[in-house]
């Protein structure tokens, strides 16, 4: 099944770069384009959009806002976002959006392409450069929350094994082959660990799970 893919950048030559690198990608159907976010809102709300990638400097709504006004319409809506610069509060505020994946510009076309196929598979990504702002960030929040006690969300042994897979970044086919176990296993697997953790996808699950140390 062929997923279709929204380029949400207001460089016209970033955007058709983008665009060149995902036509010869046979998971991709249609390929849509909008030069801000008010555009890309526009089209995600009136077509059948699986991924969205994302800069998040665009001119006018900026792109984690335009994040939040997407995932709050359709939150199966995939985003990767992608932009130029690491800034601390950028990242978190991303993620804290919806934000599925979140890319540096200088990534490589077909490492992108990699990412993309990840996270519409279920996968959660980051460049490798911001893991350290992740990290830290849910270091504080357990420091700052260590007098609190411990809550048991009642994750069998299982799920307590998979959410550690999640939390490394492993779609759920990739689960499934590490498990040996079939994909809808996988899928009922995860859905019960999203339950009871009280969250909405994979990536808050994984940041819950970072923070708890529930991994």
């Amino acid at each position: 099944m062929k997923s279709n893919i929204l380029i949400v950048e207001d460089h016209e030559l970033t955007r058709f770069g983008l665009k060149t690198a995902f036509e010869g990608c046979d998971f991709v159907g249609t390929i849509f384009e909008a030069e801000s976010a008010e555009k890309g809102i526009e089209i995600a709300s009136n077509n059948e959009i699986n991924l969205i990638i994302m800069d998040l400097g665009l001119p006018g709504m900026n792109g984690i806002e335009a994040t939040k006004k997407i995932k709050a319409l359709n939150r199966d809506i995939k985003i990767v976002v992608l932009t130029s610069h690491n800034d601390e509060l950028e990242v978190l505020n991303s993620l804290k959006a919806g934000a599925n994946a979140y890319c540096s510009k200088e990534i490589n076309p077909k490492r992108l392409i990699q990412v993309v196929q990840s996270v519409l598979d279920g996968a959660a990504w980051f460049d490798p450069s911001i893991s350290h702002i992740v990290l830290e960030a849910a270091t504080k929040s357990q420091e700052n929350a260590a007098s609190k006690p411990e809550r048991d969300y009642g994750l069998t042994s299982r799920e307590t094994q998979i959410l550690k897979l999640i939390t490394e970044g492993y779609s759920n086919i990739e689960i499934a082959k590490e498990l040996f176990v079939s994909i809808n296993t996988t899928k009922a697997h995860v859905a019960s660990i999203l339950q009871k953790l009280e969250v909405d996808d994979r990536l808050q699950a994984a940041l819950k799970a970072l923070k708890e140390k529930l991994v």
